[in-house]
């Protein structure tokens, strides 16, 4: 059995409860498995992917070795329609995300609809340029009764009726949240069989405010991302993928990239009954991500789990985040459908 040392969980529950209070040093929900949270990365990223419309979800368990730290669930929908009789796309999305951290309760809630234009830069193959936009409502709320502070420590023991010594009155924030992206999408190689991308996004484009002590000085700071990726097929049965986001954010900064090989299993390499996907991602000085994901088209699953390398594996004694997420991708029986289409955003 694991030692739950009560002054270590008291220490995380404290680090949870100032970073949500201060959020001016926070960081933003990430998942270790950013490329399947497209819409969080970058909202022109929405529909670049094969097929007419996308569902995704992603769940996220970490640091359960010495606390009920985070639980993380992201949901995302998005829907390709071609704009009039040219190579255009129009896709609009939704991305709702859920987290719970800490002994305290922190909750955070965002409802964000995207909207995200593909402009066809070429009639002969497919190399498109797309801007995105993504906003919504979003809250925070947290379980007064169950922070405990050093204000109720009388010296030899915890005493629950003392004062926390907070001043804050309302146990919830609401505000309204937006972001703004770009992406380049093509594919290359000499039967154009290759593909690959390269986006920005500037999140928290209006500041919001945010924070229990209503304080007007304390603003979400701005969050930039670069994110890139390349798909590269080895011959009719293997394939690789590299995927990487870099983002910024005040005093936070994270880099996390990496590689997913990919096997065909079956007879028709042209239409696999599965893809069988190893691979590992890296968030630079913090986690080492293996990852496992096997495709049964349209639908596909993953699982991941970050092996904690920071200075934090002491007191995690080793253990990080587990990760499961699934993804369906679709075609409509439509005329225009992508599916019939020579040119259209794809990964």
């Amino acid at each position: 059995m694991r030692n739950r040392n009560p002054v270590r969980k008291l220490i995380i529950t404290l680090a949870l409860f100032a970073g949500s209070l201060v959020p001016v040093y926070s960081q933003d929900l990430h998942f270790s498995q950013f490329f399947e949270a497209p819409l969080l990365r970058n909202p022109a990223l929405a529909g670049i992917f094969t097929g007419d419309y996308r569902i995704q979800g992603v769940y996220r368990d970490q640091w359960n070795s010495f606390t009920n730290a985070y639980k993380t669930g992201s949901f995302n929908g998005e829907y390709k329609m071609p704009v009039g009789r040219s190579n255009d796309y129009l896709t609009v999305g939704m991305e709702v995300l859920y987290d719970q951290a800490g002994s305290a309760g922190l909750v955070s809630n965002e409802v964000f609809p995207a909207l995200n234009y593909h402009k066809s830069l070429s009639d002969t193959r497919t190399m498109y340029l797309s801007l995105g936009f993504m906003g919504g409502y979003a809250e925070k709320r947290i379980d007064r009764s169950k922070i405990t502070t050093n204000n109720q420590y009388d010296g030899s023991a915890y005493n629950p009726s003392l004062p926390d010594g907070e001043t804050f009155t309302q146990p919830d924030v609401h505000y309204w949240d937006g972001s703004v992206g770009m992406s380049f999408n093509s594919s290359f190689g000499e039967n154009q069989q290759h593909s690959m991308f390269f986006g920005l996004a500037y999140h928290h484009l209006n500041r919001p405010r945010n924070s229990f002590y209503q304080d007007a000085a304390v603003e979400l700071d701005p969050k930039y991302v670069v994110s890139g990726g390349a798909k590269f097929y080895i011959d009719e049965r293997s394939e690789f993928t590299v995927q990487a986001d870099y983002s910024s954010q005040g005093a936070a900064k994270e880099t996390v990239g990496g590689v997913i090989y990919g096997y065909k299993l079956g007879d028709f390499t042209d239409d696999p009954k599965y893809v069988l996907g190893v691979g590992a991602f890296v968030r630079w000085k913090d986690a080492f991500i293996p990852v496992i994901k096997l495709e049964m088209l349209p639908m596909s699953i993953a699982i991941s789990y970050d092996v904690n390398i920071s200075s934090l594996n002491t007191v995690s004694e080793g253990y990080g985040g587990f990760e499961l997420s699934i993804s369906y991708i679709g075609f409509l029986d439509r005329e225009n459908s992508a599916k019939n289409k020579t040119l259209c955003p794809r990964f």
